[in-house]
């Protein structure tokens, strides 16, 4: 059970500009994670193992990734209870992102604006935090998810080359790896879910992987996380292009460019992806119509507008296997963790 509690923190933080108060909460945790301090915000893991894409996950709910995109956080995350957590977005090149302000709270709405624009220290710094990490030790629980993207100046027509060499960096030290191609925030990036482009650059890193897992005896699952704003035919080509290159499994979704929820709300209109509650209804469609596609077995971790333990379970009803979060974590804290992961245990056993 955390120390501090989380609506005191939460009241100190709102204060804030919302970047601000994201540095100031990752640079607290970055320090004090591993020492006595960490009981602030520590919380029992709730055991509930499953099997999901050949790993072993201690329970279905894990942290999206955006929330900590330079891995320096792993191990505070990791002692709040979630059974996987995924870092990142890292870029091949260290990039600042969008200019400031990029970041916006609709408290209204539980919902969130940014438009940061993978801003990251690149991948050689974020591979040596993931070293850092206790949790990557022999005997952790943790399943680790490393989450990789383009560079803002890399032309859309070479936005495999980044792709590779991100994947070329984490192979070796990631559980399984993201592919992010549904930020809104990178010109053109969306893109590349497009049918022809996603067929490449999807058949790009199945070659690629098959020669690192020939090379290092380990294969390492590759998921794809798509956006909210696709429409039925355009999830059944990514459902169809995910099986016919061997993906892992998919992540759905990203944040909305859809405004329609947050409309006369303050910031509704600022540039960016939407995240939190407005989120829910599209993310559980696209869910539902990526399980009607792929049938059963194929993993989905769904993700969009978790506040709550009931959140969690509709997801599941919908096809997701596991779940992650981050605006909710934002807004209900730490606590939000182990009841998701009770709740969503509840449902799976049936009581």
């Amino acid at each position: 059970m955390a120390l501090l509690p989380y609506p005191l923190a939460r009241s100190l933080l709102f204060r804030l500009d919302a970047e601000a108060a994201h540095d100031l909460t990752l640079n607290t945790l970055a320090r004090l994670q591993g020492t006595p301090l960490q009981l602030g915000w520590q919380q029992p893991r709730v055991d509930d193992p499953i099997d999901i894409a050949g790993l072993r996950f201690a329970n279905r709910v894990g942290l999206a990734a955006g929330l900590d995109k330079n891995a320096r956080c792993i191990d505070a995350f990791a002692a709040m209870g979630f059974g996987f957590v995924e870092v990142g977005t890292v870029t091949p090149r260290p990039q600042p992102g969008n200019p400031k302000p990029r970041m916006f709270r609709l408290p209204q709405a539980d919902a969130l604006i940014n438009r940061l624009g993978f801003n990251n220290e690149g991948l050689e710094a974020f591979l040596a935090n993931v070293r850092r990490s206790h949790a990557r030790r022999r005997g952790s629980p943790l399943v680790l998810g490393l989450n990789i993207g383009k560079n803002a100046a890399t032309p859309i027509e070479r936005a495999t080359e980044d792709y590779l060499a991100g994947l070329d960096g984490v192979h070796a030290h990631a559980d399984y790896v993201t592919v992010n191609i549904s930020s809104p925030n990178t010109k053109n990036l969306r893109q590349l879910q497009s049918d022809e482009a996603l067929d490449a650059l999807l058949g790009a890193l199945a070659h690629r992987r098959a020669e690192l897992q020939a090379r290092s005896g380990r294969r390492v699952p590759l998921f794809v996380k798509i956006a909210p704003d696709l429409d039925a035919d355009q999830v059944a080509v990514i459902a169809a292009t995910l099986r016919r290159q061997g993906m892992d499994g998919v992540i759905a979704t990203n944040t909305t460019l859809a405004r329609d929820a947050v409309a006369g709300l303050p910031h509704a209109q600022e540039a960016g992806g939407l995240s939190g509650r407005p989120v829910f209804d599209a993310s559980n469609r696209v869910i539902t119509q990526l399980r009607v596609a792929l049938g059963p077995g194929f993993p989905i971790i769904g993700v969009g507008g978790i506040f709550g333990g009931a959140d969690a379970v509709a997801k599941l009803r919908a096809g997701a296997d596991l779940v992650q979060v981050y605006t909710g974590l934002i807004y209900r804290g730490p606590g939000l963790v182990p009841e998701v992961a009770r709740a969503m245990a509840k449902a799976k056993a049936g009581r």
